[in-house]
């Protein structure tokens, strides 16, 4: 029965034909329950974790990799290869492929708990009225028109609509559903408001929200999926994961990298058909065979094996860099979404403010001689700490605030009538509540006027005092309720009590009103009566003629940290958009606290309810949402709406949230931020949890994501451009004619290590002191743009002759090489079949290869010093400024040496020890690829940007493609 709370009592009980002093009978339990289903959330059938597992190889730089691993592991068996060298290769690229898949799986078998969680919420019991009588039954087996009996602690079992009342109230605490940080007073009375949200609806008791005070009998009138539970699951299944921006770019990119490597793999194949007949190749298949096996290690050298790692152990490094910041990363994709977020939909309770209720204001009479009737006092503290002062109307502090009657007696009210709890918790230094937020903010309030100890005998709402041989009783509550029994008035000045007029009366109801209405304050009245001595209890007729002590206002405070935080989200471009269940004036007044939405004159045009946006056309809607600061009176499906309404503007959204009800909106925005406290459903279904319930650590987090985003970039880019240099160098190998230059293990080794460590190192590079005075990126941003790509291809290039050319020397000019003609080298394949002055064993000597290797992996550590920024050289940024990467290459470089010098592992690697004179050529070659990129830095940064760059890029492209023509005419004649 979806409208059950516009329904009266007597339609919803004769919708399901029950008896309210019976319930219903055996045969109508059997008929419902095959109608309406069994009282549980229905399990959602997990994916396989074989489907998981196959689902993170479904990639095309993946897949290409499975391919060149495979084809290098059955190429090897062809040519009888055995030992740790045929497995090597391949066993490496899996293993590699293996650990990434692994960390993919994890993140989402995470995601799936969320709905496993979900049922934690349900009721177990509940007590029925069946046939007359009731009994306690299991929560599922309850069926609609089930009539139920809840009181204090009761979880509620189902949707339920109120018929009875057996008590003076029933308050309901809804936060896990609503938001709300007070619990709710539930009535019998139908509810009128049209699209009427959870909070509207009054005398619905809702599944999973716990009874705090009170009895009632209620209806069942929703069970298992067609409960608020079961919509908030529904939700949450509809809700697929989105892809984060930096996946999208990586994905667009390595579709790009498959058809280059497609191209180029394909062109080496061709442009050496020719050569497939050479004797040395021992037949034509031989030699297409050798020849694929080019185009296999120049797809391995292309493809970043050590990316998916790499990228993997930075957001890991800023996962942990995140946490110091109190934002604990559940999704590694998460980090690098912050750094692009362009919208912060935020909680305001707890997360804005401090979810710690303060007495802010008191209001009392002070005299009714002379001067002002009425005095207003200001109480300092935000937080449980009964830290604070009390400050007079002129801001003055009152160093002996419980001197004056009306302070003393109102922080004697305070602390006697009520029934919470505040402790210190040593472990985290913090101060905890058990009890109701208003009353532990009297206990607080009791604290700061400096009240000394007292004995009391606690009964019913007012409670009767002891003290110096007079019996008094203090009662709170709501100011029209203890106004109206009131017949007399405390003084402050004197402490004298005199008759409540009907004009003081009027004045009190001013204040009460500027408090409530204007000041959004929630307002609790105090008072007190003196008993005749000897009384020992207490009665509803004790509570009249009572004595007004005071008014006291309290509010949820704003974190004080929250006003620059916001302000560092406008300067950086992101817009904050304030979520919450509370009634629009609460919301705004509070908005207007935290001081950071003062630009705005007012919340016209930038704050609306739930049902005011619904009834919006969709053009309005849309205007509206690129103005809206504020969004009040929502419930989960407004929050999930929000999310994608804003997704479709382009924007990349990230939500906060603590309760079961924030779960959808969690998973489908771009960054679902979950707060420390809340249930264990929204972290489950979010990216990332602040353990401190912070709005400033969303701020901090966003900075910190932006400088990963940028580190990643830089990495990816190094990376791009070492394997540019690799592709490079088997090319113009394969297109000159000349003797492998590098063997695929060694291209391995330099792809995994010597570029795997100073890129990881990248990440940890410094962030940017202007990282939050800059725009958010774009969505569809490259990675890599096409100037950078173009930037990195031309060092890629010299990278890759560099290494060529380190390859040629040792055989024509070195004087431990043969020192042969360049003819001689090109021909190499012919040696066995003519007559050599040379034995042709010359060209498996390892020393060539040994110094391509040497070179490349040389000239990629100064490469690595060019990735400090992205826009700065080494002339601005020194190398110390990131001591990880000057290490990670000092540890890269004493690496290669063991290898080099080291008897296994040379062999391993068909690498040999090399001389001085072999060492200075190696760094000869090497150095000048910093002076490319600072020539590139200064050309981009020029006074005629556009043309300088463009003009110099063409230039440096004519003059590579020149000199590579020139040397391959020169060589080949």
């Amino acid at each position: 029965m979806e409208d059950a709370y516009a329904r009266s009592v007597a339609e919803v009980l004769e919708f399901f034909e029950v008896d309210p002093t019976k319930g219903l009978t055996d045969s109508q339990v059997t008929k419902y329950a095959r109608i309406y289903g069994r009282n549980v959330l229905p399990e959602e059938r997990s994916t396989p974790f074989w489907k998981l597992v196959l689902k993170q190889f479904d990639d095309l730089l993946v897949k290409i990799l499975i391919a060149a691993a495979v084809v290098s592991f059955v190429l090897a068996l062809i040519n009888g290869e055995t030992g740790l060298i045929a497995f090597l290769e391949p066993s490496v690229i899996l293993m590699i492929l293996a650990a990434n898949a692994a960390v993919g799986v994890i993140t989402e078998t995470n995601a799936e708990k969320a709905l496993e969680e979900l049922r934690a919420y349900q009721a177990d019991i509940a007590t029925v009225l069946r046939n007359g009588c009731f009994s306690i039954l299991p929560a599922t087996d309850l069926v609609p028109g089930d009539i139920v009996e809840v009181s204090v602690g009761c979880k509620i079992p189902a949707d339920m609509r109120m018929i009875e009342m057996l008590s003076n109230q029933l308050r309901v605490d809804q936060a896990i559903l609503t938001g709300e940080s007070c619990s709710v007073e539930k009535e019998l009375d139908s509810t009128v408001a049209t699209n009427a949200v959870y909070q509207d609806k009054t005398n619905i008791l809702f599944s999973g929200t716990v009874v705090v005070a009170g009895r009632a009998k209620a209806v069942v009138v929703g069970v298992g999926a067609n409960t608020a539970m079961g919509n908030i699951r529904d939700s949450m299944l509809r809700t697929e994961d989105e892809v984060t921006p930096l996946k999208k770019k990586l994905d667009e990119f390595g579709t790009f990298l498959a058809k280059v490597i497609a191209g180029i793999c394909m062109l080496v194949w061709i442009v050496n058909i020719g050569h497939f007949r050479d004797p040395s190749h021992g037949g034509l298949l031989r030699g297409a065979i050798h020849y694929f096996k080019i185009a296999v290690a120049l797809a391995v050298a292309a493809i970043p094996e050590g990316l998916p790692a790499v990228v993997t152990t930075c957001l890991a490094l800023g996962t942990k860099r995140m946490a110091r910041l109190n934002a604990i990363v559940r999704s590694l994709p998460s980090v690098e979404t912050l750094g692009c977020t362009t919208v912060i939909c935020s909680d305001k309770t707890g997360t804005l403010t401090t979810n710690m209720m303060s007495v802010s204001k008191i209001c009392v009479f002070h005299s009714v001689h002379h001067g002002p009737v009425t005095a207003e006092y200001s109480i300092s503290g935000t937080t449980y700490s009964p830290e604070g002062v009390v400050l007079d109307s002129a801001g003055t502090q009152l160093d002996f605030p419980a001197h004056l009657p009306c302070l003393l007696h109102i922080a004697m009210c305070s602390a006697l009538c009520n029934e919470s709890i505040l402790q210190y918790n040593p472990d985290k230094g913090d101060y905890e509540k058990i009890g109701e937020a208003t009353e532990v903010a009297l206990r607080v309030l009791a604290e700061k006027v400096a009240l000394l100890d007292f004995s009391r005998d606690r009964k019913m709402m007012s409670v009767l005092c002891s003290r110096k041989q007079l019996e008094i009783m203090f009662s709170k509550g709501a100011p029209e309720s203890i106004i109206s029994r009131c017949t007399n008035i405390l003084c402050n000045d004197d402490g004298s009590t005199v008759p409540l007029t009907a004009n003081l009366r009027t004045e009190l109801e001013a204040r009460f009103r500027s408090f409530a209405e204007t000041e959004t304050l929630r307002c609790l009245a105090l008072a007190l009566k003196r008993m005749p001595m000897g009384q020992q209890t207490l009665s509803f007729d004790d509570e009249r003629d009572l004595t007004f002590i005071g008014l006291v206002g309290m509010l949820d405070p704003p974190r004080e940290e929250v006003r620059n935080a916001m302000i560092s989200c406008m300067t950086a471009g992101i817009r904050v958009i304030v979520v919450t269940g509370d009634n629009k004036s609460t919301a705004e007044s509070v908005c207007r606290k935290i001081g950071a939405f003062d630009h705005l004159v007012d919340f016209s045009g930038h704050s609306y309810t739930a049902s005011e946006f619904e009834e919006l056309p969709a053009l309005q809607q849309a205007l509206a949402l690129q103005r809206m600061a504020l969004f009040t009176r929502v419930e989960p499906s407004h929050k999930r709406m929000l999310v994608e309404a804003l997704q479709h503007q382009n924007e990349v959204v990230a939500m906060t949230g603590d309760g079961v009800n924030d779960a959808p909106a969690l998973k489908k925005a771009d960054i679902g931020i979950a707060m420390g406290s809340g249930t264990a459903v929204a972290k489950s279904a979010s990216d990332m949890v602040l353990a401190d319930d912070n709005f400033a650590s969303i701020v901090a987090a966003v900075a910190e994501g932006r400088a990963i985003y940028n580190n990643t970039k830089q990495f990816i880019r190094y990376m791009i451009s070492s394997n540019i240099g690799e592709v490079v160098c088997i090319f113009v190998a394969a297109v000159l004619g000349i003797p492998d230059t590098l063997a695929p293990v060694q291209l391995l080794w330099v792809n995994l290590v010597t570029d795997g460590l100073p890129a990881t190192a990248i990440g940890f590079n410094k962030q940017d002191s202007d990282v939050m005075k800059v725009k958010p990126r774009k969505v569809n941003e490259a990675v890599v743009t096409g100037w950078l790509f173009f930037r990195y291809l031309v060092i890629g290039a010299y990278v890759g002759l560099a290494t060529v050319a380190g390859f040629i020397w040792w055989f024509v000019y070195s004087d431990n090489g043969p020192k042969l003609p360049y003819g001689e080298l090109m021909n190499f394949d012919t040696c066995s079949s003519r007559e050599t002055t040379y034995p042709c064993s010359i060209f498996d000597d390892r020393h060539p290869s040994t110094v391509s290797m040497t070179v490349l992996v040389v000239v990629e550590m100064f490469n690595a010093l060019n990735n400090l920024s992205e826009n700065q050289s080494l002339l601005v940024i020194p190398p110390w400024s990131n001591l990880w990467l000057v290490a990670s290459i000092v540890l890269t470089m004493v690496l290669h040496l063991l290898i080099l010098y080291v008897q296994p592992l040379s062999i391993l690697f068909s690498v040999t020890p090399l001389s001085w004179a072999e060492w200075t050529v190696v760094l000869y070659l090497s150095f000048p690829v910093s002076s490319v990129f600072c020539t590139f830095w200064y050309a981009e940064f020029a006074d005629n940007l556009c043309f300088c760059s463009t003009f110099f890029c063409f230039g440096c492209y004519l003059v590579l493609s020149s000199a590579i023509s020139a040397l391959y005419m020169l060589m080949r004649t």
